[in-house]
């Protein structure tokens, strides 16, 4: 009997041990910061919020419309700028760093995002007729909660997730995640609201964000017109390098 006890007091010593690691750690398994591209050359661009400068790039400058990416959590955002200045030729397309990501400061971390996507939304307002938000994975979070938040044309979101908790709480099942995790990017909970047209792309053998998820989100906008298709054979990583989601894309920009 002293013996279960005592296994099971080492088990449960395991548990919180583990689970702390987890809540004080939580933010590094969110954010995986990339370095600045500096083989990349187009015309930069740096926005201060508060006095926390995010540097990025400007891909068709000059044009009438923006277009704003808020890209993965350990994205390159230059690394498919040939398809951005193609498909979005006719926008002005922004590509810039999260804070604490290539030579953008500071320490990300949800509130922080968000301020900063609205930092970003109000400095390229004055500059252009209209705005759109493109939000890849994580940025899918920041992109949806930039439409609760202010007026833009239209939205795209490529597999994108109802919350990082629900994400987070499936990955990890034996600990209380919607409880622990502080950056939670409920993007379902702000969807209902939301009117501008959706497009919701998902990749079928998505390993990181599963089918489920995002569903949950399509399923939570009652008001916007959405679009929404699954790239078969995609993956998490790969599914902008597939041509039906150019062609799906390039339709939803042309239609709305």
């Amino acid at each position: 009997m002293m013996e279960v006890t005592i296994i099971l007091l080492v088990l449960a010593a395991i548990y919180l041990l583990m689970g702390g690691f987890l809540y004080a750690f939580q933010r590094r398994l969110i954010y995986f910061p990339v370095a600045h591209d500096a083989d990349f050359t187009a015309q930069e661009i740096t926005i201060d919020n508060n006095g926390t400068p995010l540097h990025g790039w400007v891909l068709n400058p000059d044009q009438d419309k923006a277009l704003i990416y808020f890209g993965g959590n350990s994205e390159l955002i230059t690394h498919r700028s040939g398809y951005f200045a193609d498909v979005f030729a006719d926008y002005s397309v922004y590509l810039i760093n999260y804070r604490g990501y290539g030579k953008s400061q500071g320490n990300p971390c949800e509130a922080a995002l968000f301020s900063d996507a609205l930092a970003i939304y109000d400095h390229l307002h004055k500059q252009h007729r209209s705005i759109t938000a493109y939000g890849r994975s994580l940025g899918s979070g920041v992109a949806v909660y930039l439409a609760s938040q202010r007026s833009l044309e239209k939205i795209l979101l490529l597999t994108p997730y109802d919350s990082v908790a629900s994400v987070g709480q499936k990955i990890y099942p034996w600990f209380p995640i919607r409880y622990l995790i502080k950056d939670r990017f409920d993007s379902a909970s702000l969807a209902a609201e939301i009117q501008t047209p959706v497009l919701i792309a998902s990749a079928e053998h998505d390993r990181e964000i599963p089918l489920t998820h995002t569903l949950a989100l399509r399923d939570r906008f009652q008001q916007a017109r959405v679009v929404y298709l699954q790239i078969a054979g995609a993956a998490h990583n790969d599914i902008i390098d597939f041509p039906q989601y150019r062609a799906a894309v390039e339709k939803f920009i042309s239609r709305y």
